[in-house]
């Protein structure tokens, strides 16, 4: 849109300043240009007003919250998780679990017995650590009590699982 379109709506509008409404109504009158384009404006100005704006349906607002909520509704609740994933992820806890396992039981005195891992014939220079340092350490503890509570995380999910299967069926 150009100055001289900006001016006249802003003249027809009203929203011009005092001294720019005097200047346009001025211009109006000593110019042709201006006034042919002021009685265009004008005319399409008495258009619009005259126009009948179109209303929505009473029941519009309720259809559109209505499309909001089922559309809300068909999205999962939770991320879309690939299976195989979680499974990976507890085959390699499980073996890790059974590989501490197969240590500590391998260290074990059973009734007088020594059961140890020194029984076993290592090449020379191969030194295995004793008991108390590989289960001393404050990484292999988190690690437990980190392997303890995903097994609480994951026989929790499971039941509760089973428990809303029962329940829709």
């Amino acid at each position: 849109m150009n100055t001289i379109e900006e001016k006249l709506w802003n003249y027809i509008d009203g929203t011009c300043s005092p001294i720019e409404q005097d200047a346009t109504a001025r211009l109006i009158e000593q110019d042709k240009a201006y006034a042919q384009k002021y009685q265009e404006l004008l005319a399409l100005n008495q258009e619009f007003a005259a126009m009948e704006l179109d209303e929505p349906p009473m029941a519009f607002t309720y259809n559109v919250m209505e499309a909001i909520r089922t559309e809300n509704a068909m999205q999962p609740l939770k991320a879309n998780i690939d299976k195989r994933v979680i499974l990976g992820i507890a085959i390699f806890f499980v073996f890790t679990i059974l590989a501490l396992l197969v240590v500590v039981f391998a260290n074990v005195h059973v009734s007088g017995i020594n059961i140890s891992a020194a029984d076993i014939k290592l090449p020379a220079g191969v030194k295995l650590p004793s008991t108390n340092s590989v289960f001393s350490g404050p990484l292999v503890k988190w690690f437990l009590i980190f392997d303890v509570v995903l097994a609480l995380f994951l026989t929790d999910a499971y039941l509760r699982r089973k428990k809303t299967t029962r329940q829709l069926q």
